[in-house]
């Protein structure tokens, strides 16, 4: 997991990435967020789609409207609705009268300690995009490509025209994506991996960190270092019944402790992940090797 880059960050400024994107950063940065969330305004001039408007703060709207201009807003789009990057959709909506399209509505009650940010409560989509469903604007076509396993309603959207591929949270070039159960599946997380491994994208486009210009290259090694942690929790438990907090000091050494409950749940993911294919089982909160 990398630290963020020296300040000054570009909050606030519209950014091109290529011609028919821009990039927004929004005012967030946290241990989770890097330095913050990027909102994506896909279209040149006659109407834009907007990807992930992000937290609903004055601060950043101000920034998106600056952004949009006079532009037409076809569409606001989410990946998924936590609350860094779903919340904003409701007001811009009001603001511009575009629908709010893309991912289900999620909301997941829990009163367990998260390491990553809540569920959006607000979010109600005007339209809920299937797996190949595409939008559509003024020389422009994104296609909603379903990536559960980070949570399950994880959407990404690929730009049709450039061979850019908008992943959201479930890849990111400075960490890998955070799976929380219940609602986080690692099991879905990998087969998802694989789904984006076997596509020909030119370039990923995250919600948190700069653009992946090799991306199968990245998503391969995001598969080998999760195969890697599985084969790890397994030799830590043939020494020994364990909870999932006592492999974040064996496996996770130096790692920030702003971050370990982050670990915590992604060993736990995988455990799950173990225990539905036979291979450990729990007592409570503890777990062993068949």
């Amino acid at each position: 997991m990398a630290g963020p880059p020296p300040k000054p960050w570009p909050t606030g400024k519209a950014m091109q990435v290529e011609p028919l994107v821009r990039r927004v950063l929004a005012p967030n940065p946290s241990p989770y967020t890097y330095t913050g969330t990027q909102t994506y305004i896909v279209g040149l001039g006659d109407g834009c789609a907007v990807i992930d408007p992000g937290p609903d703060e004055k601060e950043h709207l101000l920034a998106l409207d600056a952004a949009i201009g006079e532009e037409h807003v076809c569409a606001i789009m989410c990946t998924h609705t936590h609350r860094d990057h779903s919340p904003a959709a409701r007001t811009l909506s009001a603001r511009t009268g575009a629908p709010v399209v893309g991912c289900a509505p999620l909301v997941i009650e829990s009163d367990l300690p998260r390491s990553d940010e809540a569920f959006d409560p607000t979010y109600e989509p005007d339209r809920v995009m299937e797996d190949g469903e595409q939008m559509t604007g003024p020389g422009w076509t994104l296609t909603a490509i379903a990536t559960p396993g980070h949570v399950s309603n994880h959407l990404c959207f690929a730009l049709e025209e450039s061979g850019a591929l908008f992943t959201g949270d479930h890849v990111m070039g400075w960490s890998t994506s955070v799976v929380i159960p219940p609602d986080g599946d690692m099991s879905d997380y990998m087969k998802s991996l694989e789904k984006l491994h076997a596509r020909e994208d030119r370039v990923y486009y995250p919600a948190h960190g700069e653009a992946v210009d090799k991306p199968r290259q990245l998503v391969r090694g995001m598969l080998g270092h999760r195969r890697q942690r599985e084969n790890q929790i397994v030799r830590h438990l043939s020494d020994g019944p364990h909870k999932a907090s006592d492999f974040v000091p064996k496996m996770y050494k130096g790692l920030d402790a702003r971050l370990h409950k982050a670990a915590e749940m992604s060993v736990t993911a995988h455990l799950i992940d173990l225990e539905q294919r036979g291979l450990v089982a729990r007592s409570g909160d503890v777990w062993q090797t068949i």
